[in-house]
């Protein structure tokens, strides 16, 4: 499970380079899923075999008139109160400013690792002149050149050292499904609905993911915790920005648990905010399942359900094996088949096939259809076999993995899809060396 980490400074400092390239920097990384608001991303890196949820907030300007800039002073400030580390990142070519300042005192009252990075210093008079910042009270400061990474290495390797050690779950028996979805969505009239008509209740515990609750639920012969994102305390400075908020719950919820049911509103679409938050559970490697809720408020004719289906796989394609539930929790209908293809979803998440029927049912397949020959190579699929980590990946062994590209690789997983039951679960196809 990952610490998040928030990137914080005034506008033009370098955020956003700094950012990129710490998600591009190792194999492991998730791609960034852009924000909801301009200059904010999210993404998932690791240093030294430690991974953490990284944020790049927007600027931060004080006593701003522009409405756009107060806003995103807030989303700085509850990604702070949010995050386990802050790299507060400053520019050495314009030196102190009067912003600079104000993010200075914001983070001096914060009782979490603070990191100052004082970017662009790439030669020796600029890492002389960085020695001013020492005034803004924070202590040590680590100079970088994010352009280029130089300094990085040292930032990143004190900042894993500071990020609190993640707690060793007992034996997780029971698995974890967590509600998620923008704002007035119905997350917690979902689970009031669910919670108020079936007794099978057995009891509240505290969850991983920070200030949510788990519910242990058992309905059709399966048992299972419920997170509830949406009855997460809402912080004193939490008022209209409600939006940021969500997302940053959400990465929390999403990152503890094993199928997401991403909820969202019929009458407002599968806008931007949802799709990112169906994409952080995507690039996560989660289960997912769509509920399409407040369908009693949309006027219907013959097609209405089917075309609004479809609008959602042309958003979330090409991974379309996704499955999509209408519902009305006001008059509680369907709310029981959302649970219930949950637990499908669960089920193919965790499910193994044996080496043996992988290698009968495809490797036929694929000798009819080869991988394209390329540079008058041929590639030889040779076996197949399942890894053994907690999400569907198969390594299919060849004798050239490199002339394999995607479109074929899209194709393998593809048939995975059609002879194996996968719904609502990402698959990972490795090409390996034989």
């Amino acid at each position: 499970m990952g610490n998040i980490v928030a990137i914080v400074g005034r506008p033009n400092v370098g955020k956003s380079t700094f950012f990129n390239r710490l998600i591009k920097r190792r194999e492991a990384i998730v791609d960034a899923v852009s924000g909801v608001t301009r200059d904010r991303h999210y993404g998932k890196s690791d240093w030294n075999g430690k991974e953490f949820s990284l944020i790049d907030t927007g600027g931060y300007v004080v006593g701003s008139d522009d409405i756009f800039e107060a806003e995103i002073d807030k989303q700085v400030e509850l990604a702070i109160e949010e995050a386990d580390a802050i790299i507060f990142m400053v520019d050495v070519e314009t030196g102190i400013t009067g912003m600079d300042e104000d993010v200075a005192n914001l983070l001096r009252k914060v009782e979490k690792p603070v990191f100052l990075a004082v970017n662009k210093v790439d030669n020796n008079k600029r890492a002389q002149d960085a020695v001013e910042f020492y005034s803004l009270g924070l202590g040590d400061y680590f100079t970088i050149a994010s352009i280029n990474g130089s300094g990085t290495g040292d930032l990143l390797d004190a900042l894993v050292e500071a990020l609190p050690e993640q707690e060793e779950e007992e034996e997780e028996i029971l698995p974890r499904f967590a509600v998620v979805g923008r704002p007035n969505a119905g997350k917690s009239s979902f689970i009031n609905a669910l919670i108020g008509e079936e007794r099978y209740i057995v009891t509240d515990i505290a969850g991983t993911t920070r200030d949510s609750i788990d519910t242990k639920y058992n309905r059709f012969g399966f048992e299972f915790n419920l997170v509830d994102t949406a009855g997460i305390r809402r912080k004193s400075k939490v008022k209209e920005d409600l939006e940021f908020y969500s997302v940053m719950r959400s990465v929390r919820a999403i990152e503890h648990c094993d199928v997401c049911l991403v909820v969202l509103d019929a009458t407002r679409g599968f806008d931007g905010q949802v799709q990112n938050i169906f994409w952080l559970a995507e690039r996560n490697r989660k289960g997912i399942v769509i509920l399409v809720n407040k369908w009693d408020l949309v006027e219907k004719e013959t097609k209405t359900a089917k075309e609004f289906e479809n609008h959602i796989r042309q958003e979330i394609a090409p991974f379309t094996d996704v499955p999509i539930v209408f519902i009305s929790v006001l008059n509680k209908q369907r709310i029981f088949k959302a649970i219930e293809t949950a637990v499908d979803v669960y089920k193919n998440r965790t499910k193994r096939i044996k080496t043996s029927v992988l290698n009968d049912t495809l490797l036929p397949i694929i000798e009819n259809y080869p991988p394209p020959a390329l540079k008058g190579k041929f590639v030889k699929i040779k076996y197949i076999m399942q890894l053994p980590t907690p999400q569907p990946q198969f390594a299919f062994f060849c004798n050239l993995p490199q002339y394999v590209k995607e479109p074929y690789k899209r194709y393998l997983e593809n048939q995975l899809r059609d002879h194996f039951d996968f719904t609502g679960v990402p698959i990972s196809v490795y090409m390996r060396k034989k």
